[in-house]
């Protein structure tokens, strides 16, 4: 029990920029189906999806997915999350609990392996997540991809969504590796509960990342370096992308 490794997977309806993302069909399957699918062929001992609105509730039931309603009013996929490990008292002795994005579809099930196994073998850290070298100076210098940068023992310094590290010049440099924070987070039972608890911090309100919350109240961040770049749905622009991937996996439709 002690070595269980849990998935949950937040998803709700609303959102700003894209209405009704988890449902939204991509080559006959929905985006959070296909999340959801994709995460069972990781080594999850249990995979969940929380959710407040009963359209998402009702279709994870209607291809046979796990599935929980929550609040309407948590401000936060992890706090989503910690209302699932309040409901299943037993998970509180889990190895990890993973907030899997319900909007990255692509994700390896290895890197979920990874990510997990990396906060398993390091008792210093809280957490752990995922990054993945930046491949062009666009992404580098885009305020919507997330950067991170590391210590020798591969756990996080700083998120920002400006280009980091930086130099004199200010400038990309093709000689320096960029890391591309990949945005799904293992916890320890017992801080994930104490997550929520945590009052916001300035460089988190500063940068708008909630993961600094973790860094500037002392608790260690252990990082996975992978390979693979995910492609996340932020926008219904990015459906194009997950279908030219889905097309390279020749995924059955």
């Amino acid at each position: 029990m002690g070595k269980k490794v849990i998935g949950v997977i937040p998803a709700r309806y609303a959102s700003t920029r894209f209405p009704g993302k988890p449902l939204i069909v991509i080559q006959g399957k929905s985006l959070l189906q296909r999340t959801y699918e994709n995460a069972q062929q990781a080594s999850l001992d249990e995979l969940i999806v929380a959710t407040d609105d009963q359209r998402i509730y009702d279709h994870v039931k209607g291809f046979g997915g796990n599935v929980m309603m929550t609040s309407p009013d948590h401000l936060t996929g992890s706090d989503r999350v910690a209302q699932v490990l309040l409901a299943n008292p037993e998970w509180m002795q889990a190895a990890v609990i993973i907030n899997i994005q319900g909007d990255e579809p692509c994700i390896e099930p290895s890197s979920l392996d990874a990510i997990a196994q990396a906060l398993i073998s390091d008792p210093s850290s809280s957490v752990s997540t995922a990054v993945s070298p930046l491949r062009t100076e666009a992404e580098a210098e885009s305020s919507s991809v997330v950067k991170c940068i590391l210590d020798r023992k591969n756990h996080a310094l700083y998120f920002s969504r400006t280009l980091i590290p930086s130099n004199k010049k200010h400038a990309y440099n093709p000689a320096t590796t960029y890391y591309r924070h990949i945005g799904i987070y293992a916890f320890r039972p017992a801080f994930l509960l104490e997550f929520g608890k945590l009052p916001p911090t300035p460089l988190q309100l500063e940068e708008d990342l909630e993961q600094l919350k973790i860094l500037e109240h002392g608790y260690r961040i252990k990082v996975a370096v992978l390979e693979h770049i995910s492609i996340g749905v932020d926008t219904p622009e990015d459906i194009k992308q997950v279908e030219q991937w889905l097309s390279k996996q020749n995924t059955s439709l």
